[in-house]
């Protein structure tokens, strides 16, 4: 098993093809946006360093914001298992966990299921460990033994098989700063993609080019009455949407297509 948390590199291992599955965190959600005006994200990013390495390299990315695990299973998994990919990255499981009443034995299996469907066809699965919120956003202390469970879970699933590398987010601490998260608090920003991406790397066996792990500069302080406004304009803008689509059972990603649903070239 390789569990891997540290470092950006001039070169990159030999895939000549890669299938991205999951939801939000995979499509990219909150990175810069493409000019088809769909969003980057890491695992772009990462396709566009394999593909700088190795001509003929073609990718896809499945994931669709707002997936559940068992719709991540039922809807994407499959569809790669088929592509025959040399390199597939699966997340999956944290949309489940911040729902009340979760599953994690369910969510748990659901995602091993998925992992082994993947690894029959390909020369390496990437998994992840969720970083840790209840460092950063009050009230999420309660989502802490779910994604503790998840993280235990995921380092045994790769104990098992040699295809397995696990990056490890929990464990880094630079996950901790806002600024590596969008204004939502949910998803990252452009720097926490760009870090999630040379971690992936890493784990694939590139050389490090910088540290993914080291903290950011320090900020400025913030005043007690600019951290309050900007607390009522999430609740307002973020929260109070997500609640809705909560209880209404809607989901951010219905109806909405993978990015790039096709394994073709990949041009940037």
């Amino acid at each position: 098993m390789r569990i891997i948390g540290a470092m950006e590199n001039t070169t990159a291992p030999a895939y000549r093809s890669f299938v991205a599955v999951g939801d939000s965190f995979t499509e990219g959600m909150c990175d810069e946006l493409h000019p088809d005006g769909s969003y980057r994200g890491w695992a772009d990013l990462v396709a566009a360093r394999l593909a700088a390495a190795t001509p003929g390299f073609r990718y896809a990315n499945l994931a669709v914001r707002g997936k559940l695990i068992g719709q991540i299973c039922d809807e994407q998994v499959g569809v790669a298992a088929a592509m025959g990919a040399e390199l597939v990255t699966l997340a999956g499981g944290l949309n489940d966990v911040l729902r009340p009443g979760c599953d994690v034995a369910e969510v748990s299996a659901r995602l091993g299921d998925a992992a082994e469907k993947l690894a029959a066809g390909a020369r390496r699965v990437v998994l992840f460990t969720s970083a840790d919120p209840s460092r950063r956003l009050r009230g999420s202390a309660r989502l802490l033994p779910a994604i503790v469970r998840m993280k235990e879970f995921v380092a045994e699933l790769a104990r098992q098989r040699p295809e397995f590398v696990v990056v490890d987010l929990f464990s880094a601490p630079c996950f901790d700063d806002p600024r590596l998260w969008a204004e939502d608090r949910l998803h990252l920003s452009p720097e926490g993609h760009r870090r999630v991406a040379e971690a992936v790397l890493e784990a694939l066996g590139a050389p490090a080019g910088f540290d993914w792990r080291a903290p950011l500069s320090a900020a400025p302080a913030q005043r007690w009455a600019a951290r309050r406004r900007s607390d009522l304009r999430w609740v307002r803008i973020h929260l109070g949407p997500w609640v809705v689509r909560r209880l209404t059972g809607r989901s951010s990603g219905d109806g909405r297509a993978p990015k790039r649903a096709e394994l073709a070239a990949y041009e940037g």
